[in-house]
């Protein structure tokens, strides 16, 4: 039997370790085309790869040391950024423990319980990756300490038609208490979302955890699954056994969160700043912008400076070649190389490394691709996403289409071509005007 640790008493400073969820590459097909070339946490947005916003609030809670980063793609996918982000937090100590198969949000973490519990946390962080806002990481560690929590999640506030979409959460508005937790429920019971981000006492999620799977594995199904006298066994697996596979894979949203509301010591902490998933390509582009608007706020040094022709907030690679006579802004952000022509027009878009785009082009709520060239007095644009809104598409002739182009990687648009809310696979040469299409 594979012991897991609990607290005994509570130390002066207890001590916290951060798990990142990533995912996989068999996931994120939603952000296509954009991740063929590379993975979504790695995907560069308001300068950064999506995870790096993650880490770096992460970095600052005091008594974190160790930052585990979670899923399934290959080693290698994630070593040179860690390798630079250790340098970046010199205090952290960051491992990528990679799955054998999706195991869930929750399977990912009971599968890998002794390399988290090693040096006996009492609270853990968990973060999805794909998620874009402000982290009040320190306001949920002193709730979690007011209340003495088993649990605390972030939530916030979404329009009642959208809210479905979403974990939805009850919870009394004066003590804070999480009454009531539903995944996507088929009706409106609340507009207070999930957002994806958790504090835990390890002293109680394992436990929860595996409770959920000894319910799992003692319900009558279909499927055989492995008897619970053999359930340790079947968790050190190395993938081979299907039946240990499916008895593992256990998301906290369906299959944890709920039993947690039945305690009386999980608490939501509802924040009233900027949040999003991203999860379409095309949500690249409203959390680009709300990062930089942060940044911005904060009068961040690696912003460029508003001008007569830098409507802020934007930022540029110190590599790229930006003529003086282009106007960009807001809510942009150049990568590393990119050249931009005279007269050029670029807002709300993320232009990737290596990109051209010609003198007098104008490219609005778009993402021009690694390598892409927009031509002369060529145009590339989506549709404003509306303030507020968790969507990304729009119909437009009875069709759902995409509100933000996208071009893939190593796209040519001709000189004078018009694109509008189009998805470009990469490597395609656009020679006549374009709208509402995916080009294959």
């Amino acid at each position: 039997m594979l012991h897991i640790p609990m607290r005994e008493n509570h130390s002066a400073q207890a001590s916290t370790k951060a798990v990142i969820l990533v995912g996989g590459p068999s996931r994120g097909t939603r952000f296509r085309p954009l991740s063929l070339d590379v993975p979504k946490p790695l995907f560069e947005v308001a300068g950064h790869p999506i995870i790096h916003h993650c880490l770096k609030a992460v970095a600052k809670v005091p008594d974190v040391r160790e930052v585990i980063l979670v899923g399934y793609y290959d080693e290698s996918v994630f070593r040179d950024f860690i390798k630079d982000a250790s340098k970046e937090f010199p205090q952290l100590r960051i491992l990528y423990l990679r799955e054998y198969t999706a195991l869930g949000t929750a399977g990912g973490l009971y599968h890998f319980r002794d390399a988290i519990l090693k040096g006996k946390p009492e609270r853990l962080l968990v973060l999805n990756a794909d998620v874009c806002c402000s982290f009040p990481l320190g306001e949920m560690m002193r709730l979690f300490e007011e209340k003495d929590a088993e649990a605390v999640i972030l939530g916030t506030r979404v329009s009642n038609d959208t809210a479905t979409n979403f974990g939805c959460i009850v919870s009394d508005s004066h003590t804070k208490r999480v009454l009531h937790y539903v995944e996507k429920p088929e009706s409106h019971i609340s507009n207070l979302i999930n957002c994806g981000v958790y504090l835990f006492a390890t002293e109680c999620i394992f436990p929860a955890i595996r409770s959920a799977i000894k319910r799992r594995t003692t319900r009558p199904r279909l499927l055989s699954y492995p008897s619970s006298d053999n359930l340790e066994s079947s968790f050190i697996a190395t993938g081979d056994d299907d039946d240990a596979e499916k008895s593992e894979v256990l998301r906290l949203e369906q299959d944890i969160l709920s039993d947690l509301a039945d305690s009386n010591r999980f608490f939501v902490h509802e924040t009233k700043d900027f949040w999003r998933q991203i999860k379409s390509a095309g949500s690249a582009v409203p959390a680009n912008a709300l990062y930089l608007q942060k940044a911005f706020q904060a009068e961040s040094p690696e912003l460029t400076a508003p001008s007569a022709t830098i409507v802020p907030p934007v930022y540029i690679h110190p590599t790229a070649s930006i003529d003086p006579t282009a106007k960009l802004g807001p809510n942009v952000s150049i990568g590393p190389r990119v050249v931009v022509g005279a007269g050029a027009r670029i807002k709300d878009s993320i232009v990737l490394e290596d990109s051209e785009i010609r003198h007098d082009a104008c490219v609005m709520h778009s993402i021009i691709g690694w390598s892409s060239r927009v031509g002369a007095w060529a145009r590339v644009e989506g549709t404003p996403i509306p303030v507020g809104s968790h969507s990304t598409s729009i119909v437009k002739q009875g069709i759902k289409v995409q509100s933000i182009t996208i071009l893939g990687k190593e796209c040519g648009v001709g000189d004078e071509v018009r694109v509008q809310n189009c998805v470009c696979l990469p490597y395609k040469e656009l020679k006549r005007d374009v709208s509402n299409e995916v080009i294959m």
